[in-house]
C-alpha cells in the first residue's frame, strides 16, 4: 500500500515475514523501518488485505569491494527487471560501482516497488529495457 509519500510493504522471505515502513523519498533517501512478524500473518495480510499489483522478486546479496549490493531479479509482470541497490550510512559515503551496474535510476520513481506494483515493468515498452539502479 502507498500513498501521500509513504508505502507500507508485507514481505514473505523463505520462512520468515516482514512489515516495513517507507518514508517520502527526498533525493535518494528515505526513512524505513522494518519489523520481522510471523509469516503466516505475513501470508494471511498478503492474501487478504493487499489489493493491489504483487510485486515478485529473487533477492541476491553480492558484496563488492567491501559493500554488500542488494540485486533484485523481479518476475511476474515485472520480469526482466534487475535492480541492483546499496543501502548508505550517509548521501556523502564513497563506494565503488561494480562493473556490473548500469544507468542510474535513483531519481525514477518508476522502479520504487510502489509504482512497480500500480505500473509494473512490462507495461513501460522497450526503451527501458537494461536500466539497473544502484542507490
Amino acid at each position: 500500500a502507498s500513498g501521500e509519500g509513504c508505502a507500507v510493504r508485507v514481505r514473505v522471505a523463505g520462512d520468515r515475514g516482514f512489515l516495513t515502513l517507507k518514508g517520502p523519498t527526498v533525493g535518494i533517501t528515505r526513512s524505513e523501518f522494518e519489523y520481522e512478524i510471523p509469516v503466516g500473518e505475513a501470508a494471511q495480510i498478503l492474501s487478504t488485505l493487499c489489493g493491489g499489483g504483487l510485486v515478485e522478486k529473487i533477492r541476491y546479496e553480492i558484496e563488492y569491494a567491501g559493500m554488500v549490493w542488494e540485486v533484485d531479479l523481479f518476475g511476474g509482470d515485472n520480469e526482466g527487471l534487475v535492480v541492483a541497490e546499496l543501502e548508505l550510512e550517509s548521501v556523502e559515503q564513497s563506494f565503488e560501482l561494480p562493473p556490473w551496474v548500469g544507468k542510474e535510476v535513483s531519481d525514477d520513481a518508476r522502479y520504487l516497488n510502489a509504482c512497480l506494483a500500480k505500473h509494473p515493468y512490462r507495461e513501460w515498452g522497450d526503451y527501458a529495457r537494461g536500466r539497473v539502479k544502484a542507490r
